[in-house]
C-alpha cells in the first residue's frame, strides 16, 4: 500500500509562492486519510457479516435436514451399545373394549447382591429368608460366602419386602429400579392376556416382554415407542367377561364338570367379547408351563381355542343349511329318518335307539336326528360338504390374534370318506375348537356372510365373503328357534330375548380308540335374539353331570343348556338389549336328546 505524506514538498513551495497557509494541505490530507481507512476498515466488516451469515445458515440447513430425516424415519426401540447401557422397557398398556384397564406397567424394585460388601453374610441370609418363605437360609450363606461378587436375589418385590429389605440395613443389599407388568383384574380374561416376563436384563432396567396370549401376540405393537402412549383396544367387554366367568364357574361345579368354556361374539363384526376357560390362573403369577401329564390339564390350556374336539350334533344345523343353500331341501322337505341308517358295516343310530320315522328338515333338527342329518349329508356329498366346511373356516389354524391360535389346528381324517361324510353332518369324525364353531355359527346369524373372529376392537364391520343367503341364513335361524321352543334346549329359553340354538353332546375318544361310555362333550351354539341375530354364545362342558334327578344326565340340555340360558339372562341386559315382547307357546320342558 503506497503511503501519501502529509506535507508534500512541492505542493507546500506552491502554497508559499501563492501565500498560501500550507497546514491546510495538511489537514485536508489528513482527512483523506481518514476517510480511506474507514472505507476499508467498513469493508472489512461487511466481509465479515456475509461470512458469519453464510455460517449462521449452512448450520440451519444442517439442522433442519436432520430434523426431517428423524420424522420421516420410522421410531426404533434404543438398541444396547455398550455393557451397562439402559434398557428402555416401554409397553403399552391394554384396555377393553370401553376403555378400561385389563394390563399396564408398576414401577417396582429388584433386588441383588454384592456379597463382597456384605458385614455379616450369616445374618442378612437368615432375615431374608424370614421375608421370603421360599428361600433358605443355608443356601444363601452358602451362596454369600463362595467368592461371587454378584447374584440376583428377587426380579421383583412388593413395597412391604423392600421395606422389610431396607430395615436389614447391610450394605451389600442393593435395589435396582424395575419396571413390571400388572394385571389389575387378577384371572379375569387370564387366556386372553396371558402374561409377560422379563427378557433383556440389566440392574437398572429389564425388558418386559410378552410369554403368551395378546402379551405375545401383539407383542411388537406393544413394545413399539411410537405407540407406547397408546393403549391397546381388545374387543372384550370387561363387565360382560366378568359376569360370564361367575356363571360358568359356578355352573361348572354343579355340573360336576372337570373343565369349561365359553364364547360370546359379535355376529357382525367378528368381534369377541368374551372368551372364558376354566380352570383359569392370574397372570400376575403365571405357573409354569407343564413338563409332565396331558397338556389339557394344565390351567394355561385355553379351552375355548386350543381345544380340538368332537363337537357333536352342533353340527347339524350347518349341514341343514348348506343343503337349502344348494337347493336339495327346504325346512318342509320331509326326509326318511329311520333308524337305524346302515352303511357298510356301520350302523347309525339315534340317542337312546329312538326312532323318528319321516320328518320335515326342521324337525329333523328340533329332535336332534343323527340318521335324518346323514341323509342330508349324503345329499350334498362329499367333496360340496368339504368346500363347504372349507369356506367356514373349519379346515385351517384358529383365526384369532393369540400367539397360540396357529398351533390350534383341526384334527381332519386322512381319508375323506362316505362315512366321514356322514359322521361330520352330526359332528364326529373331525374336530374343531369352539372357536371355528362360533365363526359358523356367526356366519349364519349376520346373514350368511363368514367373518373372520378377533379380539381387537374394530371400528368397521369388515367385508365377508358370502357363504349362504340371507333367505337360507334366516331359515337356519329359526329352525334353531324351534329346538329352543320345543326341541332338545327348551332350558335356553329366555323370556325377551329370543334364544335360538343347537345342542351338541359328544362321546369322549379313549386314547386306544373307541369312545368313552360316560364321558362326553357337551356344547350349546346359540344366537340371540333370533328375531334380529345380534350374538353367538358358545358353552362348553367337559364331562358333566347333572346328578339333581334320580338319574346321572350328561346330555347338553341338562348341562350346558341351563348355563348359557343364565350367561344370556345376565349379559342380555349389559350388551344394551332391550327385552323383545313376543306371545310364546306353552313350552314342555324336555331336556333330551343331544
Amino acid at each position: 500500500m503506497t503511503r501519501t505524506p502529509l506535507r508534500p514538498l512541492a505542493r507546500i513551495l506552491q502554497a508559499r509562492a501563492r501565500g498560501e497557509n500550507p497546514d491546510a494541505i495538511e489537514r485536508e490530507n489528513i482527512r483523506l486519510r481518514a476517510e480511506g481507512q474507514r472505507d476499508r476498515a467498513r469493508a472489512r466488516a461487511e466481509g465479515r457479516l456475509v461470512i458469519l451469515g453464510l455460517a449462521f445458515f449452512c448450520a440451519f440447513a444442517v439442522i433442519g435436514v436432520r430434523m426431517g430425516v428423524l420424522a420421516a424415519k420410522d421410531v426404533e426401540e434404543p438398541r444396547i451399545a455398550r455393557a451397562g447401557a439402559e434398557i428402555v422397557a416401554l409397553r403399552s398398556d391394554i384396555v377393553d373394549r370401553n376403555g378400561r384397564l385389563l394390563a399396564t406397567n408398576l414401577v417396582t424394585r429388584a433386588l441383588y447382591a454384592h456379597p463382597r460388601q456384605m458385614i455379616d453374610p450369616a445374618r442378612v441370609a437368615a432375615e431374608l429368608a424370614a421375608i421370603f418363605p421360599d428361600m433358605k437360609a443355608e443356601d444363601l450363606q452358602r451362596r454369600f460366602t463362595d467368592g461371587r461378587s454378584f447374584m440376583w436375589l428377587r426380579r421383583k418385590l412388593s413395597p412391604e419386602q423392600v421395606q422389610a429389605v431396607h430395615e436389614i440395613g447391610d450394605p451389600g443389599l442393593l435395589f435396582g429400579p424395575r419396571e413390571m407388568r400388572l394385571y389389575p383384574n387378577g384371572r379375569l380374561a387370564a387366556h386372553i392376556l396371558g402374561g409377560a416376563s422379563f427378557g433383556a436384563e440389566g440392574v437398572n432396567a429389564a425388558e418386559v416382554i410378552g410369554v403368551a396370549g395378546i402379551e405375545k401376540g401383539m407383542d411388537d405393537r406393544l413394545r413399539d415407542p411410537a405407540l407406547a402412549a397408546t393403549p391397546l383396544a381388545l374387543s372384550i367387554d370387561l363387565t360382560v367377561q366378568a359376569a360370564t366367568t361367575e356363571i360358568l364357574e359356578a355352573g361348572m361345579k354343579l355340573m360336576n364338570a372337570r373343565a369349561a368354556s365359553a364364547i360370546l361374539m359379535d355376529a357382525r363384526s367378528g368381534e369377541v367379547l368374551t372368551m372364558v376357560s376354566l380352570p383359569d390362573f392370574d397372570p400376575n403369577d403365571r405357573p409354569p408351563n407343564p413338563v409332565t401329564g396331558e397338556p389339557g390339564d394344565s390351567p394355561l390350556f385355553n379351552r375355548a381355542m386350543q381345544g380340538v374336539y368332537e363337537l357333536g350334533s352342533v353340527f347339524k344345523i350347518l349341514a341343514a343349511a348348506q343343503a337349502m343353500q344348494l337347493g336339495l331341501v327346504t325346512p318342509d322337505t320331509m326326509i326318511d329318518a329311520a333308524s337305524p341308517l346302515v352303511w357298510g358295516r356301520f350302523r347309525i343310530k339315534e340317542f337312546e335307539n329312538k326312532n323318528y320315522g319321516t320328518v320335515s328338515v326342521s324337525d329333523m333338527i328340533v329332535k336332534s336326528s343323527n340318521v335324518g342329518a346323514a341323509k342330508l349329508a349324503l345329499m350334498i356329498g362329499g367333496e360340496r360338504q368339504q368346500d363347504f366346511l372349507r369356506a367356514m373356516g373349519f379346515f385351517e389354524p384358529t383365526p384369532l390374534e393369540l400367539v397360540e391360535a396357529p398351533k390350534a389346528r383341526p384334527i381332519l381324517p386322512a381319508k375323506w370318506s362316505d362315512i366321514v361324510t356322514i359322521t361330520s353332518a352330526f359332528g364326529h369324525g373331525f374336530s374343531a375348537s369352539q372357536m371355528h364353531l362360533a365363526a359358523a355359527y356367526a356366519t349364519i346369524a349376520n346373514g350368511g356372510v363368514a367373518i373372520r373372529p378377533t379380539l381387537l376392537k374394530r371400528d368397521a364391520i369388515p367385508e365377508g365373503t358370502r357363504i349362504l343367503s340371507p333367505e337360507v341364513a334366516r331359515a337356519a335361524v329359526d329352525m334353531m328357534r324351534q329346538v329352543v321352543l320345543k326341541g332338545t334346549a327348551s332350558f335356553a329359553e329366555v323370556e325377551g330375548y329370543q334364544v335360538a340354538g343347537k345342542t351338541g353332546t359328544a362321546d369322549k375318544p379313549k386314547k386306544g380308540g373307541g369312545y368313552e361310555t360316560d364321558k362326553v362333550i357337551n356344547t350349546f351354539a346359540s344366537v340371540f335374539p333370533s328375531s334380529d341375530p345380534r350374538y353367538v354364545l358358545l358353552v362348553t362342558l367337559d364331562e358333566p353331570v347333572d346328578t339333581a334327578g334320580t338319574l346321572p344326565r350328561r346330555t347338553a340340555g341338562w348341562t350346558s343348556v341351563p348355563v348359557a340360558a343364565e350367561i344370556v339372562r345376565r349379559v342380555a341386559p349389559l350388551l344394551g338389549l332391550r327385552p323383545i315382547v313376543e306371545p310364546l307357546p306353552e313350552l314342555a320342558l324336555t331336556a333330551a336328546g343331544n
